[in-house]
């Protein structure tokens, strides 16, 4: 089912590589800018903001899939990272996203791990858009830093 009001934003070119991000009424607007030389890095790359999207919506996923079977996962972290590399024509892009999720709880204290840990990316709908052309690399890790993914 498509969205009525599909989320969009408006930015504003501030000077050089500054823009003014804004994401609707009542959200405070972010600054986003390039390192030097280009910019001054004032505020966090479309890069940043890639990452950011992406281990948000799977951090959030699986917040919703372990609540959903009332399990308190006592916090949920996440870390997502950026493989770069050039194309053949030498210019600089997103090989592939790490993303590393971290439960605040054992494992042994979750209930329906094995189905949440199965599904839960499948509905991360920032995730699995940017998974169709730059692959993701997805571990999840318990409170007691065992790999569970």
């Amino acid at each position: 089912m498509e969205e009525k009001n599909p989320p969009s934003v408006s930015l504003r070119q501030i000077e050089g590589f500054q823009f003014e991000v804004r994401f609707g009424e009542g959200m405070p607007p972010l600054l986003t800018d390039e390192p030097p030389p280009l910019g001054k890095g004032t505020g966090p790359t479309p890069t940043h903001l890639l990452l950011s999207a992406v281990g948000n919506c799977m951090a959030s996923s699986l917040y919703f899939a372990l609540t959903k079977f009332k399990n308190d996962p006592r916090g949920v972290r996440a870390e997502a990272s950026a493989e770069m590399g050039r194309n053949e024509a030498g210019r600089l892009r997103v090989r592939r996203i790490h993303v590393r999720l971290e439960i605040g709880a054992p494992a042994a204290s979750l209930q329906h791990l094995d189905r949440i840990l199965g599904q839960f990316e499948e509905f991360c709908v920032v995730g699995q858009s940017v998974a169709a052309g730059i692959p993701l690399v997805l571990s999840v890790f318990d409170g007691e830093g065992v790999q569970l993914k």
